[in-house]
């Protein structure tokens, strides 16, 4: 645990007191995971405000997913917390303080919250998603926000809603997208394309026998979101940043193992030859090439990897 760090030399970390920004805090709370389009959207709304207002920029979050907490079951994220943090300070946000969401916290009103934050983080205006609500009251308006404010002495915007091409961007539609295999359409609406992180780790080796050997991935984080079976386009980073591009199979090869319910990750590297095990790698999914599905034989699958190469190769280069 540490009090304040600074990231890429913007964004500082705030992760326990006291801390009161000089020039006190314009800020907005929420999760963000994903940093998508829409909170990046609601970000620049928060700089504008605190510009005009002479404060300094802020974001309220929290290490764990309100919804783990409340309801005790694993979330899927589109990120990690480092991930996320990483993703936030790039937007230029001067502070991210960084709490833990306990039931205490979730047993809070949003008046008590806003109390609690105004007094201990000095924020003086709090900007808000179009369509966000905190504290356990989720009945509580915008009117209702802006009165505690005034009570407070905390001035209170709401931020548009965000709709590139009519599509509300949201951490929920992603997650959807995702789980469907339309990685193009998440990248649209994350403003960036979806990534995930893991060790190779050492696999059936049948990639290899077949003229495609295929790096086994095990995902770092267990809560991230695997994107739907199928092969994609990817591109992938090496430990020390070289990149590659590639094909990549999620799935449990129904060909080989037609009975098999284990989830594998595998990843055909272009033009590399050497070992990766033990290396750890981040993905980057460009675009869904096909689903998965049971071929008659080996030959056919490696016919079909051939063809999966040539179009992985036209959408990469």
């Amino acid at each position: 645990m540490y009090f304040c760090s600074d990231l890429n030399d913007t964004m500082q970390i705030i992760e326990s007191l006291p801390f009161r920004p000089e020039k006190g805090l314009a800020a907005t709370i929420g999760f963000f995971d994903g940093v998508h389009a829409g909170h990046r959207a609601l970000l620049a709304d928060v700089q504008t405000a605190a510009a005009e207002k002479g404060l300094a920029s802020g974001i309220i979050t929290f290490r764990e997913h309100p919804k783990t907490v409340l309801t005790h079951e694993r979330m899927p994220l589109l990120t990690t917390t480092e991930e996320r943090m990483a993703l936030l300070a790039a937007t230029g946000i001067d502070f991210c303080i960084l709490l833990d969401f306990t039931p205490a916290v979730a047993g809070m009103s949003a008046y008590d919250f806003m109390a609690s934050i105004h007094e201990h983080y000095g924020v003086q205006h709090l900007t808000m998603g179009y369509d966000h609500r905190f504290g356990h009251n989720s009945s509580d308006t915008p009117d209702d926000y802006r009165r505690y404010g005034e009570r407070l002495g905390v001035t209170v915007s709401h931020s548009a809603a965000y709709m590139p091409d009519g599509r509300k961007a949201s951490s929920s539609a992603i997650r959807r997208l995702l789980g469907s295999g339309e990685v193009r359409e998440a990248a649209r609406l994350l403003s960036y394309e979806y990534r995930l992180e893991g060790t190779v780790v050492e696999g059936q080796q049948l990639g290899r026998r077949i003229g495609f050997p295929t790096a086994n991935i095990v995902p770092a984080c267990a809560d991230k979101i695997i994107p739907a079976n199928g092969a994609y386009a990817v591109r992938v980073w090496l430990d020390g940043g070289k990149e590659y591009g590639g094909m990549l199979n999620i799935g449990t090869h129904p060909t080989v193992t037609p009975d098999s319910r284990v989830k594998n990750i595998e990843a055909h590297l272009f033009d590399f030859n050497s070992s990766l095990y033990g290396q750890r790698l981040r993905i980057e999914f460009v675009e869904f090439l096909r689903p998965e599905y049971h071929m008659d034989n080996i030959e056919s699958l490696r016919m079909q990897l051939l063809h999966d190469r040539e179009k992985a190769l036209g959408i990469l280069f």
